[in-house]
């Protein structure tokens, strides 16, 4: 079946497309610089008032984009750090990569307040649940983990192998559902509270699976340089992105606050956006001279956050 946005036709010229009061970010605000090497992911906290990033310099820093400038860095990891999760009310974070462990931090001490055991390989992924009284992470182990923030133990509360290969990629929503994309081509969605499991084939490599913010919609960043938007329901594959290039690297993907627009990366440092339903390419832009890993958008629209191997974040408005 062919995707739903390639249905409607023809859409409008770029620029047409958006709607009233909603701004693409593609000015550039500022550049954070302070990791040394490839800054791997970028995250704003729930408030949109600061951000974290994360690399292959093993640490985690916490900025104020808004203002340019970073407030604090975490050392702590003894290898690379690939993904960070910051609680809702911003008193503590969780991050995790090659140490095998995720590590749950107090943000005003910087002390680490836990790690949590239990992956046997690299941790790719990692988020809080709706209530953030759970972390959910997902590793080059081939496995989903579920851990409890609020007991003692670090051993994982729960643990899904159901993939054949690495699990690149994992969302959580408010239904109580785990989502995890995987270099299997698949994307496996859990419904916690009936046991039920759902698996998607996409056939090609998926490096980020992101809900819409209504729940209706999952995005999923493929290694055949596309990005597909799929009925979160039932599966069906409802458009596809295309026009940016995506085959080598773990890259990520977005909605805007309105789920108006998707907003992906690509291998030559570019940023694009793309209209929601028809998949027409609104505006692209030359955001860094390297790979853009990881993308963060401000929850009220504000701003974009962009990470690189060029070893620098930027701020978009």
């Amino acid at each position: 079946m062919a995707p739903r946005g390639q249905l409607l036709g023809p859409g409008p010229p770029p620029g047409a497309l958006l709607p009233p009061n909603e701004r693409l970010p593609s000015q550039e605000h500022a550049v954070l610089k302070g990791h040394e090497g490839p800054v791997l992911a970028v995250r704003f906290n729930v408030q949109g008032t600061y951000a974290m990033s994360c690399g292959k310099d093993r640490s985690v820093r916490l900025w104020n984009p808004h203002r340019g400038i970073q407030i604090k860095a975490y050392t702590g990891h003894g290898y690379d750090v690939r993904d960070v999760a910051i609680a809702s009310d911003n008193s503590k974070f969780a991050s995790c990569g090659g140490d095998r462990q995720v590590f749950l931090w107090d943000v005003s001490t910087g002390n680490i307040i836990r790690k949590f055991r239990g992956h046997d390989a690299y941790i790719n992924s990692l988020v809080y649940g709706p209530s953030c009284e759970v972390l959910v992470s997902g590793g080059y182990d081939q496995a989903v983990k579920v851990w409890d923030c609020r007991s003692r133990s670090i051993d994982p509360v729960q643990t899904i192998r159901n993939f054949r290969d690495s699990v690149t990629s994992v969302a959580v929503t408010e239904r109580a559902e785990i989502l995890a994309g995987s270099v299997d081509g698949s994307v496996r969605r859990f419904d916690v509270r009936m046991g039920r499991l759902f698996t998607d084939e996409l056939h090609h490599p998926v490096t980020c699976v992101k809900v819409s913010n209504d729940h209706n919609c999952v995005l999923a960043a493929c290694m055949d340089s596309t990005i597909r938007l799929l009925d979160r329901a039932d599966g069906d594959l409802l458009a596809e992105y295309t026009g940016h290039r995506h085959a080598s690297f773990k890259m990520d993907c977005c909605f805007t606050p309105s789920d108006a627009f998707v907003v992906g990366s690509s291998e030559d440092g570019r940023v694009f956006y793309w209209e929601l339903v028809d998949a027409q390419l609104v505006e692209s832009f030359q955001a860094h001279s390297d790979v853009v890993c990881s993308l963060a958008m401000h929850p009220k629209g504000e701003c974009l956050l962009t990470s690189s191997v060029d070893g620098t974040v930027k701020v978009w408005t």
